[in-house]
């Protein structure tokens, strides 16, 4: 099937067709159609399989119908939880909007709010932003949206999961009710829903993956290491399989540096990108590596869904996330737009339980394999994949079972309280001893 098939126009389509796609993936064959015939939509998909196209494409189809935006106003709104991921949104945006008179424009903190907004001034159709900037915008009255058509949260289990929910809740008083939202997300969890269930009107549900799965088209192993040594063998693979763009992925800002430091001693052109830095840093570094100049990127979580990068060959978990939930949209950098990806993670003996939570989460256990001179002086034990957690019954079911409970075993409760009747009487006697005594 084509794009021609769901009925794109013939600018979005030559826009498609520049950018070298043929084919729609199965989340866009999905929700395109969906999208352009009004409905809000909640979709699920793995990351890599083409999500920002999937609202994109029929979200400008749709605006092209309407009348351009007016000044400190926007038709449409795009939340995203990174700087990164809201400068790919806008790029995307861009590049399929390039053949219609539809202007975008994108916001997000760590610069200079003033050119920001004197571009609004003009109105704007698309409005990319993360939470925190557009909050402020909003209270300078830059931006509002009483003629809103469009809002769209990209990877809303991210914004969750950074404690963006405060934030999306005072944006969307502002919102005007009537308007099409879609809500896409790469894993879905019980406040996702919930969160669905406050902003979506009657949606439609697209999912083309399991929950919280890992594309096939992405390879995992894991290499069982000492952590002291974990930078060295990171170094030895990239030295030894001439990789020429390895994508590493740490825990904190400081373990970035470190590693960052560490391959640079051993020859290797490597940079580290986190929240300490600049956006003007993170911009040249993630330009630099995106061209072939960088080697090795060394990023933190920050970078996980921000990040698309043509035939990314590799990634590398120099640590193992704490949210489990991290690791696929981590590896999701990679196998991307049906290419084969590899991820490899260094792995200690007390990562155990980070790795046992990762092989419950996506419900398969990782291939280990050893690198000779590098085997671990303390063993990594066999992993014991965590089941999902159990949900709490909700409170009207807990109400029903305690009444089934007292009604099945109706002196429970009054042998349960005769204890205490006689300790307190017990008791009483001997305070009416003492005082008797005190007479």
């Amino acid at each position: 099937m084509s794009f021609k098939s769901l009925n794109i126009v013939p600018e979005l389509l030559k826009a498609v067709q520049e950018s070298g796609y043929t084919k729609p993936t199965p989340i866009q064959l999905k929700a395109i159609p969906e999208i352009l015939n009004g409905k809000d939509i909640l979709a699920a998909a793995q990351t890599g399989t083409g999500k920002t196209a999937g609202f994109t494409l029929p979200m400008l189809q749709l605006l092209k119908q309407g009348k351009p935006a007016r000044s400190n106003q926007a038709r449409a709104l795009i939340l995203t939880p990174t700087r990164e991921l809201a400068e790919q949104v806008s790029q995307s945006v861009a590049t399929y909007a390039k053949h219609l008179n539809i202007s975008n424009l994108c916001v997000y903190g760590g610069v200079n709010i003033n050119p920001q907004m004197l571009k609004l001034r003009k109105g704007i159709d698309v409005l990319i932003a993360t939470p925190g900037r557009l909050l402020d915008l909003m209270q300078r009255n830059c931006v509002s949206f009483p003629n809103l058509e469009f809002l769209v949260l990209d990877e809303a289990d991210r914004m969750l999961d950074m404690g963006f929910l405060p934030d999306i809740k005072r944006v969307m008083k502002a919102l005007p009710e009537k308007r099409q939202t879609l809500l896409f997300s790469a894993t879905f969890s019980d406040e996702i829903r919930a969160l669905a269930n406050g902003l979506l009107d009657n949606p439609v549900s697209v999912s083309v993956d399991t929950n919280n799965s890992t594309a096939a088209s992405v390879k995992q192993w894991f290499h069982p290491v000492d952590k002291k040594r974990k930078s060295a063998l990171i170094s030895y693979l990239i030295g030894h399989h001439q990789w020429a763009q390895v994508l590493i992925f740490v825990r904190t800002k400081r373990g970035a540096n470190k590693v960052s430091y560490d391959l640079q001693k051993n020859g290797i052109h490597a940079e580290a990108i986190h929240g300490d830095k600049s956006q003007g840093a993170r911009t040249r570094v993630l330009r630099e590596f995106k061209s072939g100049k960088l080697q090795a990127l060394v990023a933190t979580d920050i970078a996980a869904r921000g990040l698309d990068i043509n035939h990314l060959p590799l990634v590398i978990n120099h640590d193992l996330p704490h949210v489990a939930e991290d690791y696929v949209h981590r590896i999701g950098r990679t196998g991307r737009a049906g290419k084969t990806g590899h991820a490899i993670s260094l792995v200690s003996a007390d990562e155990i339980d980070l790795l046992s939570g990762v092989e419950g989460l996506i419900n398969k256990r990782i291939k280990r394999v050893y690198v000779d001179d590098f085997e671990p002086s303390h063993e990594v034990p066999e992993s014991r994949p965590k089941a999902p957690p159990k949900k709490k019954p909700h409170k009207k079911k807990l109400a029903r079972l305690k009444d089934k409970n007292a009604k099945a075993n109706p002196n429970a409760n009054r042998s349960r309280r005769k204890p205490a009747n006689k300790d307190k009487a017990r008791s009483n006697n001997r305070n009416q001893s003492n005082s008797n005594r005190g007479r």
